[in-house]
């Protein structure tokens, strides 16, 4: 029985694997399938999504989705994108990676997306790689900085879009280092890549030594006390945080409780002011004088074309919720899936939009480059670094790229684009 039980299964791993084969039949573009590219149709194109809209990280990130979904409501208003309108399926896994396979596979297996768009998190995206990769899906513009993404190789049909971590890690270390040398250095991460990339970037530039006490977290236990009373035990002036928002919260609130008053250096994944001020309430001035990164127009920067754009858009499409950095993210991932679809043609497969990824040369809202190529994943080079300042945060000093190994921390010169005038990318 035991030899008749390997047969059977190995016999429905068989079919099982044709069944994949002829579902991924036509992705290329050429064969008898062509014409049935999942997810697509002559008037639709369904991409989806695994998004915290509940759980550790639901605070900022819950509002990313929304946003995205509002600029594709926005283009489908403007007759959509070679005639097809967009639809956008959010899925909650409350920052679970186990809930993230589950929701993945149901709009892969069953919803039948064309693409996985901006998945967020670390240890949620990362539990999904072989799965998207198995199944011909494209993986595109993760919602984190982790290095997994730019993996051409290993995962070609993968695309990073956050700054990697080890790249902000760097800018930040290059910010302390030319700013408060002298200052004892701590750092405070996830207990993942999120945590682990981002020290690797800070020791890059400060060296190992140089960071006197290393603590990580994990989102499970929402007491820091015994790492920011680390922290205070060893006299530390300075603390790097890779954390999402709702960490960060924590982490300033503890440390006021502790009495304990570093200059905090905090990842752009966590920095945003309107997110932390909402989870810190009256406690909210305790954020004065945090420095940032960010490589996106500033929320608050009404000035600024992009951010016209946006919050027109928002009041539009997005019921005119609270306008901060998560929207502006949200947003801008949409205009950049957009532009992809266009660039892929009219007679868009699978295959054709990774090929346009990789072709690169995409301009939108950013401050600094996306390097997409054949050989680079990784999404935008660079930050720009922020201050909170009177309750209000701002840019300052010049935009940086580098990348992930041993170069150089340069500052980044080049005008970012401007919006086209109804908001809508061309074909270029």
């Amino acid at each position: 029985m035991h030899r008749l039980a390997q047969r059977g299964l190995a016999i429905a791993s068989t079919i099982a694997l044709l069944a994949a084969a002829a579902g991924c039949s036509g992705d290329d573009g050429s064969g008898p399938g062509a014409a049935s590219v999942p997810g697509v149709t002559d008037t639709e194109i369904v991409v989806g999504t695994h998004m915290p809209l509940t759980g550790p990280a639901s605070a900022g990130y819950s509002k990313i989705a929304p946003a995205t979904k509002a600029y594709f409501d926005y283009v489908n208003a403007n007759g959509g994108v070679h005639g097809r309108k967009i639809t956008y399926k959010v899925m909650d896994d409350g920052y679970n990676p186990a809930n993230t396979q589950q929701v993945v596979r149901q709009l892969v297996l069953q919803d039948k997306v064309f693409a996985i768009l901006n998945g967020l998190g670390t240890p949620t995206h990362s539990g999904v790689l072989d799965f998207l990769k198995t199944n011909r899906v494209p993986d595109l513009f993760v919602a984190s900085g982790s290095r997994s993404w730019d993996q051409p190789d290993k995962y070609p049909g993968t695309f990073g879009f956050n700054p990697d971590y080890t790249v902000e890690g760097k800018i930040l270390a290059t910010y302390a280092k030319t700013n408060l040398a002298g200052q004892k250095v701590c750092f405070l991460g996830q207990d993942d890549d999120f945590g682990r990339d981002s020290l690797a970037g800070v020791e890059k530039v400060l060296g190992a030594s140089a960071v006197a006490v290393k603590q990580t977290y994990v989102t499970s236990n929402t007491n820091v006390a015994p790492q920011i009373g680390a922290f205070k035990a060893a006299g530390c002036q300075v603390v790097v945080l890779a954390t999402v928002p709702g960490f960060t919260a924590l982490s300033v609130g503890t440390a006021a409780r502790l009495g304990f008053k570093p200059q905090w250096l905090v990842s752009n994944v966590g920095a945003d002011h309107p997110t932390l001020a909402k989870q810190l309430g009256a406690a909210a001035p305790l954020l004065e004088g945090m420095v940032g990164t960010n490589y996106l127009p500033m929320q608050n920067d009404t000035a600024n074309p992009w951010i016209q754009l946006f919050t027109k858009i928002n009041k539009e499409h997005n019921g005119d919720a609270p306008f901060d950095g998560n929207t502006v993210y949200g947003m801008s991932v949409g205009y950049l899936f957009v532009q992809v679809l266009l660039a892929a043609g009219k007679d868009v497969t699978r295959e054709k939009v990774l090929d346009a990824v990789q072709k690169g040369g995409f301009q939108g809202p950013g401050l600094v480059p996306l390097r997409f190529s054949a050989k680079d994943h990784s999404g935008y080079g660079g930050q720009r670094l922020s201050r909170v300042t009177g309750g209000v945060q701002t840019y300052f000093g010049p935009a940086y790229e580098t990348d992930e190994a041993d170069g150089a921390v340069n500052e980044y010169t080049a005008t970012p684009a401007a919006p086209p005038a109804n908001g809508v990318p061309t074909v270029s």
